[in-house]
C-alpha cells in the first residue's frame, strides 16, 4: 500500500475540522429533556432521517467486508445488500405503529403491545449483543483501518477514533450523531463512488471485468444443493435478519423516530432505501474490480480483505485518496456513534428509568451521557478479547444475527399482524428463542471438540442459512401456540398496536401522511432490487 502524502493529510484534516465545527455547534444547544437528547426533539427532516440511515449502517469492516466478499467469491452474501425493499417496510408498515405509540425504544414498544417482561428481555438482550458484537468489532475493525490507512499503531487509532466518536456523542446527543453522519453519508459516497468509477476506467471496462473474471463469477444464486449458500435459506433467512436489523432495532429505528412526522420519517426511510442500493456499486463493485487488476497483473494482494485498501491506495491520485480515506473515517465513527448513542438510550429509557421512574428529566439525559461513557469503555475492555479471537470471530459474527434475529423478528411481526398474540406467548418465545440461537451458537463454536458423525456434531454442522429458517418458524409456532393457552389481550391494550385495531381516523391520518411520489420512489427502488437480482444470476436454480 502506498502511504498518504501531504495533499491526502489536508484533505483528512479539512473532513475533520468541519465534522467537529458541526459538533461543537450542535453542543452548544441545550438539550435537557430525553425526547432533545435521545431523539433531536423529533424534528429531524427526511433527508437527514435517510443519510443517518443509511451511515448507521456503514462501518469500515462493513465497507471492507463488502469488497472482500467481491474479490473472494463470496457473492451470494450480496442479498444482504439488497435489503432496501425491507427499508421501505420500516417505513410503510412499521413506522405508523412505532410513531403512534410514541415510544423511544423498541423494548418500549413491546411492553406497550405486550408487557414489560418483554420489555426487560430485549433491552438486555440488545445492550449485550451491541457490546460484544456492534461496539467492539466496530472499533477493532476501525483501529485496523486507520493503523493501515495513517501508518499509526493499531492501539492509537482505535483509542483516538473511539475518544472522538464517543466526546461528540456523548455531549451532543442524538443531533450531533444525525447531523454529522449527514456529512459522513456524503463523504463516503464521494470518495467510493470515485473509486469505484476509476477502478472500472482501469480495468477496462464493464465488459474487460466480466471476461477477465468470468460471467459466472457474478451469479448470486446457488443450487439448493450447495453447501454455503443454498439459495431458498439464504433468501429466506436474510429476510428474516433484514426485518430484524431494519424494522425493530434500535440503533436503525431510532433514526425514524427522530423524524418531524409520519410523513418525514417514511419520506427518511424511502430515501435511505434508495441509499442501500448504492453499496452494491461503491463497495462490491471496487473488490470485483481489484481481482480482476489481480488476474490481469495489475495489483497484487494477499487477502480479499485488502482488495479495497490496496484498490485505493493504488489507484488514486494524491488528495482523492486522501477523501476515500476520509470516507472510510467517516464510515468507522457513523456506525459507532449510532451504536453509542443507541446503547445510552436504551440503557436510559429502558433500564434507569424503569428502576428510578422518579428521576427528572436533567437527570435521565446526565445519565445517558455516563452510559455513553461506559459503553465505550467497555467496548475498548474487549478489544484484547477480539485481537485474540479475531479469525475466529469473524467466521462467526455473519451468523450470530441469523441466531439473535429469528424470535425477535417473529415477536414483532406476529405481535403487529396477529392481535391473537399475548404476553405469554411472546415472552416465551423470546427467552426460548434466545436459549435455542445461543446454543447453537454454543455447539458450533465447540463443534470440533465433538465426535464426527456423533448427535452433537451433526447439530452443530447443520448450515447456518438452513438452521435460521426453521428456527424461525420454530419461533412462530411457540408465539402462537403459547398464546392459544392464554386469553387473547384486551382491545384497550391493543388499540392502535395492531392492524386489525388501526381507527377509521388513524387510517384517514396515515393516509395524509404520503403522496403519489413517496409511492412512485418505493415501486421505483422494488423495481432496482428485482434487476440487480437478475443481473447477477445465471437463472439456473
Amino acid at each position: 500500500m502506498k502511504g498518504l502524502d501531504v495533499l491526502d493529510w489536508v484533505v483528512i484534516s479539512a473532513y475533520f475540522v468541519i465534522l467537529l465545527g458541526v459538533a461543537w455547534w450542535v453542543i452548544r444547544q441545550k438539550q435537557k429533556n430525553t425526547e432533545d437528547y435521545f431523539l433531536a426533539g423529533r424534528n429531524i427532516g427526511w433527508f437527514m432521517v435517510g443519510a443517518s440511515i443509511f451511515a448507521s449502517n456503514i462501518g469500515s469492516e462493513h465497507v471492507v467486508g463488502l469488497a472482500g466478499n467481491g474479490a473472494g467469491d463470496k457473492m451470494p452474501l450480496l442479498i444482504y445488500e439488497l435489503h432496501a425493499w425491507i427499508v421501505l417496510m420500516l417505513g410503510w408498515v412499521f413506522l405508523p405503529f412505532y410513531a403512534r405509540s410514541g415510544v423511544f425504544t423498541m423494548p418500549e414498544f413491546l411492553e406497550k403491545r405486550f408487557d414489560a417482561r418483554s420489555r426487560w428481555v430485549l433491552s438486555i438482550v440488545s445492550l449485550i449483543a451491541y457490546i460484544l458484537t456492534k461496539v467492539s468489532v466496530t472499533i477493532y475493525a476501525g483501529g485496523v483501518v486507520v493503523s493501515a490507512l495513517l501508518g499509526i499503531p493499531f492501539w492509537i487509532g482505535a483509542v483516538a477514533t473511539v475518544a472522538l466518536t464517543g466526546l461528540y456523542t456523548i455531549l451532543g446527543g442524538m443531533r450531533a450523531v444525525v447531523y454529522t453522519e449527514t456529512i459522513q453519508a456524503i463523504v463516503l459516497v464521494l470518495g467510493a463512488g470515485i473509486l469505484s468509477f476509476m477502478g472500472l476506467e482501469a480495468v477496462g471496462g464493464w465488459g474487460a471485468l466480466k471476461a477477465t473474471i468470468g460471467v459466472d463469477y457474478f451469479n448470486m444464486w446457488r443450487p439448493n444443493s450447495d453447501p454455503d449458500y443454498p439459495w431458498l435459506p439464504l433468501f429466506l433467512t436474510s429476510t428474516i435478519v433484514g426485518i430484524w436489523y431494519w424494522c425493530t432495532d434500535q440503533v436503525i429505528v431510532q433514526r425514524v423516530l427522530t423524524a418531524k412526522s409520519i410523513k418525514a420519517g417514511r419520506r427518511g426511510s424511502i430515501f435511505g432505501a434508495l441509499l442501500k442500493l448504492m453499496p452494491v456499486f461503491l463497495f462490491l463493485i471496487p473488490g470485483v474490480v481489484a481481482l480482476g487488476l489481480k488476474l490481469q497483473g495489475k495489483l497484487d494482494w494477499n487477502s480479499p480483505d485488502e482488495a479495497f485498501p490496496v484498490l485505493m491506495s493504488n489507484l488514486l491520485p494524491s488528495g482523492l485518496r486522501g477523501l476515500v480515506a476520509a470516507g472510510l473515517l467517516a464510515a468507522l465513527m457513523s456506525s459507532l456513534a449510532s451504536v453509542f448513542n443507541s446503547c445510552s438510550t436504551l440503557f436510559t429509557l429502558d433500564i434507569y428509568k424503569k428502576l428510578k421512574p422518579e428521576k427528572p428529566e436533567e437527570e435521565l439525559v446526565k445519565t445517558g451521557r455516563t452510559a455513553t461513557f461506559f459503553v465505550v469503555g467497555l467496548g475498548l475492555l474487549w478489544i484484547p478479547v477480539i485481537t485474540r479471537l479475531s479469525d475466529g470471530l469473524y467466521e462467526y459474527l455473519q451468523n450470530v444475527q441469523a441466531y439473535i434475529s429469528p424470535p425477535i423478528t417473529a415477536v414483532f411481526l406476529l405481535g403487529i399482524f396477529y392481535k391473537r398474540i399475548n404476553a405469554n406467548g411472546a415472552i416465551a418465545t423470546l427467552i426460548g428463542g434466545l436459549i435455542i440461537g445461543f446454543s447453537k451458537l454454543t455447539l458450533e463454536i465447540m463443534k470440533s471438540s465433538f465426535s464426527e458423525g456423533s448427535f452433537l456434531f451433526n447439530l452443530a454442522d447443520v448450515n447456518w442459512l438452513v438452521f435460521a429458517a426453521y428456527f424461525f418458524a420454530l419461533c412462530v409456532a411457540i408465539a402462537v401456540i403459547v398464546s392459544m393457552f392464554y386469553p387473547a389481550p384486551s382491545a384497550a391494550q391493543l388499540s392502535g398496536l395492531t392492524f386489525g385495531t388501526v381507527t377509521a381516523t388513524q387510517k384517514a391520518d396515515n393516509k395524509l401522511s404520503y403522496t403519489i411520489w413517496d409511492i412512485v420512489a418505493s415501486v421505483l427502488v422494488v423495481f432496482i432490487v428485482l434487476y440487480i437480482m437478475i443481473s447477477f444470476s445465471t437463472l439456473s436454480l
